[in-house]
């Protein structure tokens, strides 16, 4: 085992209470370049007239790689605990998933 995962296994993690309450997104912006993944958590409401960023990760192409694969992993898990996820049958889109311009 190299170094790296050593220590990632003995690593004690500290969860702040400041950041344990959790930002709420329902909308992702990804972008990247030859050396980052920047993603942007977002929330887009009713009545809101623009999306607004709840937070900002930035990763190493390799570490946006095992995120991936453990998001996979995941939704496996959770689709053979809770049942399939079921995504509306539409056309890939970057808009909000609701219409934004009605009343509150």
């Amino acid at each position: 085992m190299n170094e790296n995962k050593e220590q990632g296994a003995n690593a004690q993690i500290e969860l702040p209470s400041e950041i344990a309450e959790g930002k709420y997104a329902n909308f992702a912006i990804i972008t990247h370049s030859s050396s980052d993944f920047v993603v942007d958590f977002a929330s887009i409401l009713p009545g809101v007239p623009k999306p607004q960023i709840r937070s900002r990760i930035i990763l190493a192409p390799e570490h946006a790689k095992r995120l991936l694969m453990a998001l996979q992993e995941n939704i496996v898990r959770y689709e053979r605990e809770y049942g399939k996820i079921q995504l509306p049958n539409s056309e890939p889109r970057t808009v909000a998933p609701f219409n934004t311009k009605g009343e509150a």
